[in-house]
């Protein structure tokens, strides 16, 4: 069973381990064992073609799906994907989405089908929005696999903007606590009651309360995304807790 507070970006009131052992934080490099780990990783490779499929195959299938991606070289430049990742993630998206577009729907059953044991069905919601940069209600392959690299391979400032979009749920360049909540509580219906140990039903509101004792520094009642990038980067517990990500995508 994997241990986790639930949260995204970790417990503000916990002592980092890094601290407690007097050695200084480094950000964890997520390796490839990592990377399979992750839940959408693990939906499309699920899916990849018999792998006698060459580079040539997968440019001439870009081709031939209906919404045509970007060529894997541009792909390359904007993500940290290798060429044999990217043709390796194309071939099971396009398996999976031959239309190549992913709805909401198709996001919800993929975390249905990860966190069986509880309901992840908002968070589904809130993490589609999060990949949907435009707002149209379907996900390109482009947009899918420069998500990802962001939350698995960028820079623990990109994971933070990253975040914050995710939190800013009506996307007003704030972020409330209800909003922080509401998020906090789709993580915990997920995933929080089978984490050790056992959280308790208030914990969402006890986080939201002390992460915003820390963010909201003018006391206005939202936190900016300065006010965000700020807190975090100068918070340890935070900062080391950025590997969670991988917990629950």
């Amino acid at each position: 069973m994997k241990v986790s507070d639930g949260s995204l970006l970790g417990d503000p009131g916990r002592t980092p381990l890094s601290k407690k052992e007097g050695v200084k934080w480094q950000r964890p490099r997520l390796t490839r064992q990592a990377l399979m780990r992750c839940c959408l990783v693990k939906w499309i490779l699920s899916s990849t073609a018999p792998q006698g499929s060459d580079s040539s195959d997968s440019e001439l299938e870009l081709s031939t799906v209906r919404h045509q991606p970007e060529g894997l070289d541009q792909l390359q430049a904007q993500t940290k994907f290798t060429k044999k990742e990217l043709q390796s993630l194309y071939r099971g998206f396009k398996n999976e989405c031959p239309t190549g577009l992913v709805d909401e729907d198709t996001f919800k059953l993929i975390y249905s089908q990860f966190f069986p044991q509880g309901d992840s069905t908002t968070y589904a919601h809130f993490l589609f929005n999060a990949f949907d940069a435009d707002g149209n209600g379907a996900i390109r392959f482009e947009d899918f696999v420069v998500g990802l690299s962001i939350l698995l391979r960028g820079t623990v400032h990109e994971k933070l903007k990253w975040a914050f979009n995710l939190y800013d749920i009506n996307k007003d360049g704030y972020i409330t606590k209800e909003e922080m909540l509401a998020i906090m509580k789709s993580i915990y219906d997920m995933m929080g009651r089978h984490t050790y140990p056992i959280l308790r039903e208030d914990a969402p509101l006890e986080h939201v309360e002390r992460f915003f004792q820390k963010m909201d520094r003018n006391q206005d009642g939202v936190v900016t995304i300065d006010e965000f990038l700020e807190t975090c980067q100068k918070d340890e517990s935070i900062m080391s807790s950025m590997q969670l990500f991988e917990n629950v995508i």
